[in-house]
């Protein structure tokens, strides 16, 4: 009877100190990226930044691999308030704004201090976020810097003369179709999962991607060439449902702010310090790095800059024309 009523009380303790430890809101974070990528280091700082600042208040689970769905029906999830954070591309809004395809125009964003002017100081990019909050459901805490795209092969581009026919792989979206098509390769719109294997059969002679993920995906084991094309800067957004932000008291609200404010500066130092390094480990793993003119690649999107304000009509030419501006 004794030993009954030890385990007994017992088990209140182990239950009341479970019940201290718990957080008072439990939260996910779901992202494409996987679990070496530079994303997902980053998203553990914040949840671990998280945690220790709200004092054990806020727990955020980790999602990686799109294991709760792509990019799009993550965002919904957020509008929905089935998922709490996520990452997106400024560029990706042109799922429900055609013309915030303006941020992935090749050769239009020159670095990533215009990317983030382009954002929160043009009229243009103060009007998206709010309609991101407004409309979709999101609000944004913080913008990283997610690596710039280049372009691996299986032959040497010493010039844009050498892009002429290439089979290059690129995501089916309409700014890097475009880039393949207008400087003369042959676009070729491929799932992420089956590109090395494309590759290493030349099913296709290239692909496109920052440094970062040409490392961790190992595509310099099928690729002898990388060329220096500069011609897609990516950003990455920290965003959070409405709803969840709503639910937490201000203090928090400020814990989490924060805490992806540090989150993307560290997030953003791992791409800068990666893409300095990685041209040297590319090579010593037998690659050979070219740097080709680039006026002539820039020159060969002109036609595309007409097509898109075409396409998106005077909101398009207006975003183009403001962010052209801060390269001036």
């Amino acid at each position: 009877m004794k030993l009954a009523k030890l385990f007994l009380a017992t088990a209140i303790a182990l239950g009341s100190a479970t019940a201290a430890l718990a957080a008072d809101y439990d939260l996910k974070f779901g992202m494409n990226a996987g679990t070496s990528s530079n994303e997902y280091k980053a998203a553990e700082m914040f949840a671990k930044e998280v945690k220790e600042k709200s004092n054990g208040k806020i727990d955020i689970s980790l999602y990686p691999s799109s294991q709760l769905g792509d990019d799009r029906a993550m965002l919904k999830q957020l509008k929905d308030g089935a998922l709490d954070f996520t990452f997106a591309e400024s560029a990706r809004f042109q799922l429900f704004y055609p013309e915030a395809a303006v941020f992935a125009l090749p050769y239009v964003i020159s670095d990533y201090p215009t990317a983030q002017k382009a954002l929160f100081n043009t009229e243009f990019g103060k009007n998206l976020v709010q309609k991101m909050h407004d409309e979709l459901g999101v609000t944004l805490l913080s913008q990283a810097y997610n690596g710039t795209r280049q372009t691996t092969s299986n032959r040497a581009i010493n010039s844009i003369a050498d892009m002429k026919g290439l089979k290059l792989r690129v995501p089916n979206a309409a700014t890097n179709l475009a880039y393949a098509k207008y400087v003369g390769a042959s676009p070729t719109p491929m799932a992420f999962a089956e590109v090395y294997l494309a590759l290493q059969t030349n099913s296709v002679d290239g692909q496109e991607n920052p440094l970062a993920t040409v490392q961790a995906q190992k595509f310099y084991e099928v690729q002898k060439y990388l060329a220096i094309t500069n011609h897609i800067l990516n950003d990455q957004l920290y965003l959070v449902s409405n709803e969840t932000f709503a639910d937490l008291p201000e203090d928090l609200q400020k814990v989490i702010k924060d805490a992806a404010e540090k989150a993307a500066a560290y997030h953003s130092k791992l791409f800068f310090d990666g893409e300095k390094e990685l041209t040297a480990f590319f090579e010593k793993q037998g690659m050979t790095v070219t740097h080709p003119d680039l006026a002539p690649f820039k020159a060969a999107m002109e036609p595309y800059y007409g097509e898109f304000v075409k396409q998106t009509g005077e909101k398009g030419a207006e975003a183009l024309k403001q962010i052209q501006s801060l390269n001036k």
